[in-house]
């Protein structure tokens, strides 16, 4: 995305639906320009145009796995460096789904002695190139878009362990500390990780606040450690305050 994009969309996610003619104003560009970024927004699925102007899309599902891989890319690095410089050689994870989340493997990549469970196919293969972590793959379903492994099977896999921290990623998060996703069976996976860790680390870049996933998974007052890339939204900032979670900034 270029900078106009980003602007434009960090706009719709803080204000909601805008017309066409405030966005041109706003970003001090022609009114033929703003439709031309929305439809490349749209065809990218990160924008809905509706009767007098354009918002957030739908939040019934998520935006394509190849997509979400390459937005934001040097926000999720950030972000996924500095969680784990914070990582002690010799812990034990469990690592979710979710593009920032294959970041943080990647940053993993030189610590000892780790032992890693994981219900993503990704992490686990990005992982397994490190000979001094131990990698265990949860078993179930595998969902092709983004190789990620939930159900039933998923779930009663996870509650055998107890880890000393859990690594999630999410869809959505809401001004009051609601943690939101997009698939049930994965919500229910990411529940029985957090249950199961004596620490729960949440990687989100800012995007993430303001996107309206359909399911429920929990609240940030279940998040020991809160890694993203910008400062938190003010309502946000009150409710993370108010639920003791540490925010930690990786800043540019």
């Amino acid at each position: 995305m270029t900078p106009r994009h980003r602007r434009l969309l960090d706009h719709i996610r803080q204000h909601g639906d805008t017309s066409v003619d405030e966005l041109a104003r706003i970003l001090g560009v022609t009114t033929q320009t703003i439709r031309r970024d929305i439809r490349e927004l749209e065809d990218a699925r990160l924008l809905a145009r509706y009767h007098g102007g354009v918002g957030i899309p739908s939040t019934v599902e998520n935006i394509d796995y190849d997509q979400r891989r390459e937005m934001d890319m040097e926000a999720k690095c950030r972000i996924a460096q500095l969680a784990a410089s914070q990582v002690e050689n010799g812990r034990s994870l469990i690592i979710n789904i979710g593009t920032t989340n294959e970041e943080v493997s990647k940053a993993l990549l030189r610590h000892k002695g780790l032992r890693v469970i994981t219900n993503n196919l990704n992490v686990a293969s990005i992982l397994s190139n490190n000979e001094d972590t131990e990698v265990i793959i949860a078993g179930g379903l595998v969902r092709n878009r983004d190789r990620g492994v939930i159900g039933e099977a998923t779930i009663d896999f996870m509650r055998q362990f107890k880890v000393d921290i859990g690594i999630i990623g999410v869809s959505g998060i809401e001004s009051d500390g609601t943690l939101l996703d997009y698939d049930y069976r994965e919500v229910r996976v990411t529940q029985a990780i957090m249950e199961q860790s004596r620490e729960v680390w949440l990687v989100a870049d800012h995007t993430k606040f303001g996107r309206h996933a359909m399911v429920r998974l929990g609240s940030i007052a279940q998040v020991n450690k809160f890694f993203t890339d910008l400062p938190l939204p003010p309502e946000a900032a009150d409710a993370f305050e108010k639920a003791g979670v540490e925010v930690i900034i990786a800043s540019p």
